[in-house]
């Protein structure tokens, strides 16, 4: 199996979440997300290069596309894309709904006593 089919199949289920955000008019804003990726593909790319021209990570030649960013190759930024459209996704589809604000709430420039109950405020005499 090489690393873009292994991609495929993660890539898909991220693609999957992020329709879900999309239909249930919950996604995230998209342009958070664009700027955010800017920065991370930026940084991997600095990290990913120092991991493999060090050594430290290694990948089989035979099984990655050969297409690269420096020493780094393209198949490894899937998942920091997989992890830009993941998270806020799913952060958007977890994060439970504004209530609507009830009617027996006070208002919001109501004057609290000592006590802290609504009042008419404080009262002389």
């Amino acid at each position: 199996m090489t690393y873009w089919t292994l991609n495929a199949f993660f890539l898909a289920f991220v693609a999957l979440a992020a329709l879900v955000a999309v239909l249930a008019r919950r996604s995230p804003s998209w342009r958070g997300v664009g700027l955010a990726a800017i920065v991370v593909l930026a940084l991997t790319a600095v990290f990913d290069n120092v991991l493999v021209g060090t050594g430290i990570v290694g990948y089989d030649p035979d099984l990655i596309s050969g297409a690269k960013v420096g020493v780094a190759p393209l198949e490894d930024f899937a998942y920091a894309i997989a992890a830009l459209v993941l998270l806020p996704s799913l952060w958007s589809l977890l994060t439970p709904r504004a209530l609507p604000r009830s009617a027996s709430a006070p208002p919001s420039g109501a004057a609290f006593d000592e006590r802290g109950s609504a009042g008419r405020g404080r009262e002389d005499g």
